[in-house]
């Protein structure tokens, strides 16, 4: 395999998990060239990359079909040995088809996998991590265990957060993308509330993240409380977080950051489940759910954009104590 396409265009989480499958590429083919295909602005997970050569990347906010057909053509141009095709969507596997590829290996759930030259199942059951289902594509190949996923910050970027690294700090990362995978504020507010005084708290997340993140400083009675919403980049989060006494979240991609720099990641899972594959990985990491488990739990896989029973009882019987434990 002397040149190596991965192609995962799927949110930042997803594409965090997948460098599990770059490590153990790497460690086997150290002389390989490997690639991605991502979609923007998940480029920035890659800044300094030691061994990932080239990024694709594609812009799905304007004529994405229209991009996507000139990505196939370029790519093709370049000959692959091999590419792994992450990815269950008719979109990935028109790529992997389309670069002429020795190798095309991916799921059979993907739409296209009939034309992949490797098949794998992909399974989402108990006992089954998301890197371990990953790792699966190099059956065949060489395939013993997966190792954690593993982002790497600049210089740069643990030189911009040592100006927050003063003493003992915390972390919450407050925001999901789906709504009943987010802990409510007042939960949040109500754990900021044993935060000793003498340690700082930051509340981190995207610039969309900011009124929330404000809300809980307004309402904390924690008064070393500074809200970073937009001021970091995804790499420097990782950096600030991987030195914390420790870090909150929910089930979501600051979880990913954690297990990716190995720091103590204690994460919230409201509607998903631990069966689904994607906890965190860290050395000190723990899950905490409602208690017992609604019935309704889970809703999908990604959750749902609101509560259909409308009682959100896997947020509001999640067990404080054991987050303020963690404290």
């Amino acid at each position: 395999m002397e040149k190596i396409l991965v192609i995962q265009t799927a949110s930042i989480g997803d594409v965090i998990l997948v460098t599990s499958l770059l490590e153990k590429l790497h460690h086997k083919f150290p002389n390989s060239q490997i690639d991605l295909l991502l979609k923007s602005p998940n480029q920035q997970l890659f800044t300094q990359h030691p061994f990932v050569n080239n990024i694709w990347i594609w812009q799905k906010d304007d004529k994405k079909y229209l991009r996507l057909w000139d990505l196939c053509d370029r790519i093709r141009k370049e000959k692959y040995d091999v590419v792994f095709c992450v990815q269950r969507f008719l979109s990935s596997g028109i790529v992997t088809l389309y670069s002429g590829a020795k190798k095309r290996i991916g799921f059979k759930k993907n739409p296209l996998s009939l034309f992949f030259t490797h098949r794998v199942e992909h399974k989402i059951e108990k006992g089954i991590h998301e890197v371990d289902r990953n790792i699966s594509l190099l059956e065949g190949y060489w395939c013993k265990t997966a190792p954690r996923p593993t982002l790497y910050p600049t210089k740069e970027d643990y030189a911009k957060t040592s100006v927050y690294k003063q003493g003992n700090y915390y972390t919450i990362s407050p925001a999901s993308l789906w709504k009943t995978k987010t802990l409510e504020p007042e939960k949040w507010i109500e754990l900021t509330n044993h935060i000793p005084q003498d340690s700082t708290l930051y509340l981190l997340g995207s610039k969309q993240d900011y009124e929330l993140c404000q809300y809980i400083k307004k309402h904390s009675q924690h008064t070393n409380t500074f809200n970073l919403s937009g001021e970091l980049t995804l790499l420097q989060s990782a950096a600030l977080m991987r030195d914390a006494k420790m870090n909150f979240t929910n089930d979501s991609a600051p979880l990913h950051l954690c297990t990716s720099v190995n720091a103590p990641v204690t994460a919230v899972f409201c509607s998903t489940t631990t069966d689904f594959g994607f906890t965190p990985l860290s050395d000190d990491s723990l899950v905490v759910e409602a208690t017992p488990q609604p019935k309704c739990k889970p809703c999908g896989l990604h959750g749902a954009k609101k509560c259909k029973h409308e009682h959100f009882e896997c947020g509001r019987k999640i067990d404080m104590q054991t987050l303020i434990n963690r404290i």
